[in-house]
């Protein structure tokens, strides 16, 4: 039987030259602390007493607060504002920010000093001395000597000083509210300050904005003068352009270009009144040349003349016609018609030259014109050519006065709107909470405070002082001589003995560092007889680990009656489970040894794989299974969790619930079917389920499910809950992959009886045991605790 009350020697006979550790354990240490009761306790008076003594004598600060509304998005009074507006978030808190430190600048603490005159206080700095100087030279007639400038500007820099030390300025979180607290020695003081401080901020806002306005009104105005002079410049280097080059005309067109155009015009007129007189030659001269009628032209048709000629000469043809019937030849009165008809035609035909006359007339005096109006076209284009060339120094000198003008009336529009905006307040910011008398001191804190505190130091300073006392006595009194001291072990109580552990001392574990300072206390009439050459060649065994799992570590919750709001949370399967909170106690630190045990043992492995088996048929061994995994979670490590039982499957009926399938849940990994499927929870543990099927198939499930898991890289630590026992050959071919193994010990069960069976099972695998966890939640505990149970 291996006794865990006495160390093990796997070393060799080397381990006993090594010299023991020094130093107190816990229970000489309360033990210390017990027989020193009486003076801790005084001492922790005493401090308590001298706590309130420094409350009392410490002076009293009260301390006022007032609240600011800051909005960085000031007021659109104007069209253009002389500051930009922040538009983003960051962009309003560094604003908000900026006004808050524009609180304590020392522009508005020096009006706070002069209006509340702190020149004079005692409390920032002002002199009691020189009023007492003063009081003095008036008793005895004396008027006091003025103080100079240097002086009265040292007494503000001092009060300045001091002010800003009582003075403190935080800005609420996400929102535009900045609260100005100021403490002083009387409340009414630290009232009036505050206040005071937020309308010289005010104040101080509203006179820079006028300072900046005033200073670009200041700016524009000096600018108008120069720019009025080189607009008027301008417009008289453009008006005497135009003067020396003629540009004269409307406001759409020069007169040249209107003369030319209006020549064009005429010349085309001309042009036209040519062709038609020329035509109307050519017809007149057409109709004399041919046997036709002259007078068939329009002109002769259309003149009176011509048709009572041509009447006159139808009647003389008709006499004559009638006369040449009836009378002969020769006859004198034949021959007298004849001559009539004869001067008829020629005065008509003398009347169609008269027209043929004046058409030619009229032709010439239409080219003649024609002319006169192509040479003065001819002038005129010359002299558009000349103003053409001209225009590009023109338009030039235009586009000079243009932006001249328009420079100098943006400059005169905005001098008047800065003008105006000087007697404008746009900021936003305004008192929202003015700064009431504080009924209670900030500081110093409570009595009973500083008497707690007091007592804890007085407490601590004693107990230190003891325990190093004790120390150097206990080194000073030391023997010189080099033998080895040797600490008897007092018995431990019968409750808390831990269990012998059954042929250890036939297990072997090859490569692990013997513990020097337990072999080199152990007495030596309790030392092992020297070791058989068999024995020599198989070292002993390491000692588990032990963890106590009792009721003070975990709660009951409901079970899966409470919804969880999405994914299966693994402390309400209705098992007992770790208690949240504080992470020091003696269960988790026992088990972050055993995580370090089985990290070593998997021997520099990624993934190291820790399998827990236990004696009985509870689920005492599951709860422990899932309560290692949460607690190695909480560590922050991923966890993946196998139930290795495939016929009790109690982690698998607690995981699956029936009817309440979720598939967004599910991950890659898989052992063979729908249902053993890895489910991820929120607890940042993902269980793979028991497989379907017999102990053979399920133990090569698993097995295929570890190597997959060691392949991906996906996990820190794998913890199976089982196999069962007693063993099967597939259970014992399943040890292969695992690195470590962990026993569960039911306290319900005689725990010596119970470990037995379980190295009985293990055999040759028993090598990698590394802790034994007993359990201590008993069913009768559970029982006994059912009527306290809560989520």
């Amino acid at each position: 039987m291996l006794d865990y009350n006495q160390p093990i020697d796997r070393a060799g006979p080397e381990a006993s030259e090594r010299k023991p550790q020094a130093g107190f354990n816990v229970l000489e240490l309360a033990t210390l602390l017990w027989r020193r009761k009486v003076a801790i306790a005084a001492a922790a008076l005493l401090g308590a007493t001298l706590a309130v003594t420094i409350g009392k004598s410490v002076t009293p600060r009260y301390t006022a607060t007032a609240q600011l509304y800051v909005d960085p998005r000031e007021l659109q009074l104007v069209d253009r504002e002389l500051t930009p507006r922040a538009q983003d978030v960051s962009g309003m808190s560094m604003v908000v920010e900026s006004q808050a430190r524009l609180i304590t600048s020392n522009s508005v603490l020096l009006q706070v000093i002069q209006q509340a005159g702190l020149d004079k206080d005692p409390e920032f700095g002002g002199g009691d001395a020189a009023s007492l100087m003063s009081s003095l030279l008036g008793l005895i007639g004396l008027q006091p000597r003025a103080p100079s400038a240097a002086e009265t500007k040292e007494v503000q820099l001092a009060a300045l000083e001091a002010l800003n030390r009582h003075i403190a300025v935080r800005k609420t979180e996400k929102s535009f509210i900045v609260d100005v607290e100021v403490w002083s020695t009387n409340p009414a003081k630290a009232a009036m300050l505050a206040n005071t401080l937020t309308n010289a901020y005010l104040a101080e806002s509203r006179n820079s904005q006028a300072s900046a306005a005033r200073r670009a009104t200041n700016d524009l105005s000096s600018r108008l003068k120069e720019l009025r002079d080189r607009l008027r410049n301008a417009e008289t280097a453009l008006a005497t352009y135009k003067a020396q080059n003629n540009f004269v005309g409307t406001q759409d067109a020069l007169i040249s270009d209107q003369q030319l155009s209006a020549s064009n015009q005429r010349l085309s007129a001309a042009r036209a009144a040519t062709m038609d007189a020329q035509a109307r030659l050519d017809q007149i001269e057409a109709s004399r040349r041919t046997a036709a009628d002259a007078g068939a032209i329009p002109e002769a048709l259309q003149s009176p003349t011509i048709a009572n000629l041509r009447a006159q000469y139808a009647d003389a043809r008709k006499k004559y016609a009638e006369q040449a019937g009836e009378l002969g030849p020769r006859h004198p009165a034949l021959r007298q018609t004849e001559k009539q008809v004869e001067d008829l035609k020629r005065t008509i035909n003398e009347e169609i030259d008269r027209f043929a006359q004046s058409a030619k007339n009229d032709l010439t005096r239409a080219r003649d014109f024609e002319a006169s109006l192509n040479r003065a076209l001819e002038a005129q284009k010359r002299q558009s050519v000349q103003l053409s060339q001209a225009a590009v120094r023109l338009r030039e000198l235009e586009r000079e006065a243009d932006a001249s003008r328009e420079v100098y009336q943006s400059f005169l529009k905005r001098s008047r709107e800065t003008e105006e905006q000087e007697s404008l307040n746009t900021s936003a910011a305004r008192v929202i909470g003015e700064a009431t008398v504080p009924q209670r001191r900030s500081f110093p804190p409570a009595m009973s405070l500083f008497a707690m505190i007091g007592f804890v130091f007085g407490a601590i300073a004693a107990s230190s002082w003891f325990v190093v006392a004790d120390l150097l006595f206990a080194g000073a009194t030391a023997p010189a001589t080099p033998t080895p001291a040797r600490r008897e072990r007092s018995p431990m109580p019968q409750a808390s003995r831990a269990p012998e552990l059954p042929r250890a001392a036939e297990v072997a574990q090859p490569r692990q560092t013997p513990r020097a300072s337990e072999a080199a206390s152990a007495p030596p009439e309790l030392a092992a007889p020297p070791l058989q050459p068999s024995m020599v060649e198989q070292p002993l065994i390491e000692k588990p680990l032990i963890a106590r799992f009792q009721e003070a570590d975990v709660i009951h919750t409901l079970g899966a009656l409470l919804p969880t709001g999405g994914g299966v949370d693994l402390t309400r399967l209705g098992w007992p489970t770790l208690r949240p909170g504080f992470p020091l106690t003696s269960l988790l630190n026992a088990w972050r040894d055993l995580r370090a045990a089985v990290a070593r043992r998997a021997g520099g492995k990624a993934m190291p794989v820790v399998a827990l088996v236990g004696a009985g048929r509870t689920s005492g061994r599951s709860v422990t299974a899932l309560n290692f995994a949460l607690a190695a979670a909480r560590d922050g490590a991923r966890v993946l969790m196998i139930d290795a039982d495939h016929q009790a499957r109690s982690l698998s009926n607690k995981v699956i619930r029936p009817g309440k399938s979720e598939p967004s849940r599910l991950g890659w990994l898989s052992i063979g079917s729908k249902d053993a499927r890895e489910i991820r929870t929120v607890n940042g543990i993902s269980v793979l389920p028991a497989a379907e099927g017999d102990a053979g198939k399920a133990a090569d499930a698993i097995r295929k499910a570890i190597a997959q898991a060691r392949s991906a890289g996906g996990y820190d630590l794998v913890v199976l809950d089982g196999p069962a026992l007693p063993l099967a050959s597939s259970g014992r071919k399943l040890f292969d992959d695992i690195d470590s193994l962990v026993a569960v010990l039911p306290t319900s069960l005689d725990v010596n009886d119970s470990l037995e069976e379980i190295l009985t099972a293990l055999g040759q695998a028993e090598r990698k045991l590394v802790g034994v966890v007993l359990d201590e939640l008993t069913p009768a505990m559970q029982t006994r605790q059912r009527g306290k149970q809560y989520a």
